[in-house]
């Protein structure tokens, strides 16, 4: 019998969705004194619930442990910032955000999003537990609680302002305490106020094969029937939903309090029917995939030892969390991949869980020429092929997965 739970309606765990073997935490990246220690690896296997049908991981390291000192900086993504200036035209234009308003952002990391409210002079507060990374926001002037949000955060703040907007990018899949967080919200959104997510959307993770996505740091994993119920069982309702591009595919969903008279738009009604065309309120289309993972993995496999016995040289580009469930499930290392480049400076010097690639500054492609390199964070494909174009000016070529791992033109 299961001794897991699920994290929402608490009913027994015992379907998997997909089984990745053992892996260390994808963001715990290693000193050069740390690779000759013990490292832990943990089992990296995500389970569905029958009767809500969220997938999720069990939970092997608290969050104080995860991210309290962490190495992800949203800044140092030129399409993730356009993604948000452009996030915040829509939200004053379509809200009606002025000097008046309070915006919230939970897990605000180094600013990278409120700093465009803080132009605007539209007050702005974010959340953030990873010090290290609220510092940062903090010099750039933007006003920045170091914390966990929870229910307790939220009665704290709401006593002084409650949120006109309140936002989470990419935090809802981070949390293992999802019924506290949850109902944090509804504490701290103002009558009339909005809420506003954006977190990968399963249904795309499925069509994708994006099993890389999968990492300890990702608690859960929405469609949005299932998230919608776990919004309606504390009070909050999607009204609204947009599809987007980011990290291969991604919901913004936006909620109000569950009185609020505002009506369910086309695109939630339709999106809705769509996952339940698609079985995703059956259990057996979650059980399916498991072997489409496996088949995938054999393939990345094949692709990278012809590379190789064609001598080719393979460097990476990218230290992500994705990069590291990827190669440490298909068991890569320095035998195929000799390093790899990040723009990071927090990454660099330091060496990737698991496989124990060294990163280094970009700068050392152009130095050692290698005559592959292996786009790690996929989802930022189009950026990172424009910015290493020089490596062609020695026949050098890409490869990415697309979803599958290939050669890129």
């Amino acid at each position: 019998m299961s001794h897991n739970r699920c994290r929402f309606c608490d009913s027994p765990l015992d379907a998997v969705f997909a089984d990745l073997g053992m892996s260390p935490l994808a963001n715990s990246y290693l000193s050069s004194e740390q690779t000759g220690a013990m490292e832990p690896f943990y089992p990296l296997r995500a389970l569905v619930c029958g009767r809500c049908f969220l997938v999720q991981l069990e939970e092997f390291e608290a969050p104080e442990h995860i991210f309290s000192d962490y190495a992800y900086y949203s800044s140092y993504s030129s399409t993730w910032l356009e993604h948000s200036r452009a996030y915040t035209e829509l939200m004053v234009e379509r809200f009606h955000l002025d000097e008046r308003s309070h915006v919230v952002e939970i897990a605000s990391n180094d600013g990278y999003l409120l700093q465009y409210f803080h132009e605007r002079r539209i007050p702005a507060l974010g959340i953030e537990p990873a010090a290290n990374v609220a510092k940062v926001a903090l010099q750039k002037g933007i006003p920045t609680l170091v914390e966990f949000f929870g229910e307790g955060t939220a009665r704290s703040l709401a006593a002084q302002s409650a949120a006109d907007l309140l936002i989470g990018n990419n935090v809802l899949a981070h949390v293992p305490a999802l019924n506290d967080f949850i109902s944090g919200m509804k504490i701290l959104l103002r009558g009339g106020g909005v809420i506003t997510m954006e977190f990968p959307h399963l249904m795309r993770l499925v069509e994708g094969n994006h099993w890389d996505t999968i990492y300890h740091e990702h608690f859960s994993y929405f469609s949005l029937l299932t998230v919608s119920r776990a919004f309606e069982a504390h009070g909050l309702r999607i009204f609204d939903v947009e599809e987007l591009a980011t990290h291969g595919g991604s919901l913004r969903i936006y909620a109000c309090h569950i009185d609020d008279e505002r009506e369910q738009t086309a695109a939630a009604r339709e999106l809705a029917a769509r996952e339940r065309a698609a079985g995703y309120e059956q259990i057996e289309p979650y059980l399916r995939y498991g072997r489409r993972v496996a088949a995938d993995k054999r393939q990345m496999l094949r692709f990278l030892i012809e590379l190789k016995d064609q001598g080719l040289r393979i460097a990476g580009y990218g230290a992500p969390a994705k990069g590291n469930t990827l190669l440490n499930y298909c068991g890569v290392g320095r035998d195929f991949i000799e390093y790899t480049c990040d723009l990071n400076p927090h990454k660099q010097a330091h060496f990737l869980p698991g496989s124990h690639i060294p990163i280094f500054s970009p700068d050392v492609l152009r130095e050692d020429r290698p005559d592959v390199v292996l786009i790690l964070p996929w989802n930022l494909k189009d950026e990172i092929m424009d910015q290493l174009g020089f490596i062609r000016e020695w026949g050098g070529r890409f490869i990415s997965r697309s979803p599958e791992l290939a050669l890129q033109p």
